[in-house]
């Protein structure tokens, strides 16, 4: 199994190889050269398999020879040993053909956990063998920074640097990030939005001797070990329900939605994927509108999803352009620099066939939170509840809906409150977080102050 660019200026690599590096060398992000394929039989026996046996099933086919199939399981038992709900991805039944698929049963309670902690083990085992160093750069909009932490923090040969926009996540998710008592871990709380810090850690990125010096890679949706990952709940999700679903996915960066492209490729049967977003609508409007353009980012009650450049989004450009590297790289520089792509037709028409796409504004996503409680007496975060306005815009023609529920209500307790009046109870291992020594630096959103940052953390 082998690994190209999305750009194609990238020699082929192996799993091990993308998964230390996160980007591709040419800037572009990496996918399978072929995608690997699982049969209808091999599916429908994932809804008697344990979640992670389901996992171990699926993964080997990405990881080829990186990592031998007794290292891979122990690996994955591990990643998942720690969380709450023995199922790892519990689908919940709402009736009416409606499902929640819970995915924050993690340790830092966001479906980010479900792949990073796999992740690690792997990154940590691979870095081992071949006697390395690394430097993880992350930006965060909530959830992956503090994913990153609890799965990094405290690993050898390893030091993680986290940017999350100051005053744009919830204070849970803030504090989930800033109060990681790891030697390794250096907190930026930037001065701007999630877009300037995505924007900064791609331009570190590309600063190839910067890179070079500080052995920089990625842990966030932009490293394909993420996305593999995370298509294990897609198939065992559909795999319970033994016929094809439409999965509703909360949508920030592009990588959960596009997990589930990975796994239509690999022969996972979906009747739609859809895409459901806040006000920080750019999928929205790039789907119905056929025009990809960013705007400034809206801070709303579902930080997470407060994104106007989907990174991902070039994977499913990739894919439904045929594969048409060249013109990826054509397209993504010019986006790059006039803010805005209009999409061909027919790459238009094929992300229309795998894709619908509905967005929406607090106010639904409030009125949301207060339905599900009071039909279910269930709370839900503010980001499944903008995927709930989304599945109630659809025509399901009967087939079974599932919500991606990727957050638990806890991480979000003002707009829950406002929503029902009643508080989300933070589990056990979190009830002391506000009492917590919080540590991070405050930094303007200036490249070369983050580089110095770093590097003089570096050489401490």
């Amino acid at each position: 199994m082998m690994y190209v660019s999305t750009r194609g200026q990238a020699a082929p690599r192996s799993f091990a190889d993308i998964l230390l590096s996160g980007l591709a060398s040419d800037g572009g992000l990496t996918l399978p050269q072929a995608w690997p394929q699982i049969g209808a039989q091999e599916i429908a026996g994932f809804a008697g398999k344990s979640y992670a046996d389901a996992a171990f099933a699926i993964l080997s086919r990405f990881t080829g020879d990186s990592f031998s199939q007794a290292d891979l399981r122990a690996d994955i038992a591990a990643a998942y040993f720690s969380f709450d709900e023995l199922a790892i991805a519990p689908l919940v039944d709402l009736g009416h053909d409606r499902y929640l698929l819970e995915l924050f049963h993690g340790p830092t309670l966001a479906f980010k956990d479900i792949a990073m902690q796999v992740l690690a083990r792997l990154f940590a085992r691979a870095l081992t063998a071949r006697g390395g160093r690394a430097t993880i750069l992350a930006a965060t909009s909530g959830d992956t920074g503090s994913a990153a932490i609890a799965a990094f923090g405290g690993l050898p040969n390893i030091e993680l640097f986290v940017l999350h926009p100051k005053g744009r996540v919830s204070e849970v998710q803030r504090r989930q990030i800033t109060t990681a008592d790891f030697t390794n871990v250096h907190n930026i709380a930037l001065e701007g939005s999630f877009d300037d810090a995505q924007s900064i850690v791609k331009a570190l990125f590309a600063d190839s001797e910067f890179a070079r010096d500080a052995n920089l890679t990625a842990v966030n949706s932009i490293n394909f070990a993420r996305i593999a990952a995370q298509t294990v709940y897609y198939f065992t999700a559909a795999a319970q329900l033994g016929t094809p679903p439409i999965f509703v996915v909360p949508t920030g960066n592009f990588g959960d939605v596009f997990a589930g492209e990975a796994a239509t490729r690999m022969g996972l049967p979906i009747r739609k994927l859809v895409i459901a977003t806040n006000a920080n609508d750019i999928l929205a409007r790039a789907l119905n509108e056929g025009v990809y353009e960013s705007g400034a980012a809206r801070h709303t009650l579902s930080p997470s999803m407060d994104i106007q450049v989907a990174s991902n989004f070039e994977r499913a450009l990739f894919e439904a352009s045929g594969r048409d590297a060249h013109w990826v790289a054509r397209a993504m520089a010019a986006f790059a620099k006039t803010r805005r792509l209009e999409l061909p037709h027919a790459v238009l028409g094929d992300l229309r066939s795998r894709y619908c796409a509905f967005s929406c504004n607090d106010d639904e996503t409030l009125a949301t939170i207060a339905r599900v409680y009071q039909e279910h007496t269930r709370l839900i975060d503010p980001h499944t509840a903008v995927a709930m306005v989304a599945a109630g815009k659809i025509e399901s023609a009967g087939a079974p809906v599932v919500v991606l529920s990727t957050a638990h209500p806890a991480k979000f307790p003002d707009a829950v409150r406002r929503a029902t009046g009643v508080a989300a109870e933070l589990p056990v291992r979190l009830r002391d977080i506000r009492s917590r020594k919080e540590r991070y630096e405050t930094l303007p959103a200036d490249g070369a102050r983050i580089r110095a940052f770093i590097e003089r953390e570096l050489r401490n």
